[in-house]
């Protein structure tokens, strides 16, 4: 394969079960051509809706695997987080585990010339976190970290913080971990992600049409909206696709250059002083093209499945 058809090779870390976008992405990932899925593993989110959510996740990574008719490299990963929020870096613990694992064997074969390895976390940074504690060498491999998760922070509009975001509340300590690490960070905060949003009567229209997994993939919206959103409801934000859109396009974001953070328990930000390393912050995503480019493969994978 030449350099101009090459593959991008990417791990894709996802609490599945945790929400109903995350099920989106995963599937728009396996039905992209140029991205080379070396593995997805299976993440947890807490114990708030499930006392076994990374194994939760698993079985509906398996499940869409088998709604696809594909198939990938699925591992576990950390059935819980690192460490309570306020654990210190230099305190931090790695949960070892099969998806920890797979980061570390995976980030070190850009050694053999198969190029950037991009690792998109869908949820909270514990197994990243882990593979960094683990085998610190991967710091110096060709690897970037996607990362769906946080507010955007030193960000004047925010006077008055909300209560911490989801993926990173689920393990603060390894989000730390992350941004003191050089490796390169594309943060999504949750000022962009929540702006992939989807109504019901599109889902309808371009989703639900498509065989059995497009009509799962809206009823699962639809079933996770009743349980968990109070009031009157008709749309979702698919807020975990971009991190696949910038597996397949970088420029589909517009990023500023932030200072790396370090998250308090609370989920403030603040940066650690003069000097410090860089992460990128995804500003505005390009929605449309994301969702266009996900809709039209679903179509296509629903006719090919109908034969």
């Amino acid at each position: 394969m030449s350099r101009t058809a090459a593959r991008h090779r990417a791990l894709i870390n996802t609490d599945a079960k945790n929400e109903a976008d995350d099920q989106f992405a995963i599937v728009h990932a396996l039905l992209s051509p140029t991205i080379d899925i070396r593995g997805l593993i299976a993440a947890h989110f807490g114990t708030r809706r499930s006392q076994q959510s990374m194994l939760d996740s698993r079985a509906e990574i398996d499940l869409l695997l088998e709604m696809l008719g594909r198939e990938a490299p699925v591992t576990n990963g950390a059935p819980h987080a690192i460490g309570e929020p306020g654990t210190r870096v230099d305190q931090a613990q790695p949960v070892d585990s099969e998806g920890a694992r797979m980061i570390i064997e995976e980030a070190h074969r850009g050694g053999d010339g198969e190029g950037t390895l991009y690792v998109a976390f869908l949820g909270p940074l514990t197994d990243m976190a882990s593979a960094l504690l683990l085998d610190p060498s991967i710091q110096d491999t060709d690897t970037v970290v996607i990362w769906i998760g946080g507010h955007h922070y030193y960000d004047p509009i925010y006077p008055v913080r909300p209560k911490v975001e989801f993926n990173l509340a689920n393990d603060i300590a390894a989000a730390n971990v992350v941004m003191a690490s050089r490796l390169p960070v594309w943060q999504v905060p949750s000022s962009v992600y929540t702006q992939v949003s989807v109504g019901y009567a599109e889902l309808e229209a371009r989703v639900a049409p498509h065989g059995r997994l497009g009509r799962y993939l809206v009823d699962q919206l639809h079933a996770w909206n009743e349980r968990y959103h109070d009031g009157p409801i008709e749309h979702r934000s698919l807020g975990d696709s971009p991190a696949v859109g910038l597996i397949m396009n970088p420029q589909s974001a517009h990023f500023s250059t932030r200072p790396a953070p370090v998250f308090a328990a609370d989920g403030t930000t603040s940066p650690v002083g003069e000097g410090t390393r860089e992460v990128l912050v995804a500003e505005s995503y390009d929605t449309r093209w994301l969702l266009e480019d996900m809709f039209h493969k679903l179509a296509a994978h629903g006719r090919g499945a109908a034969r």
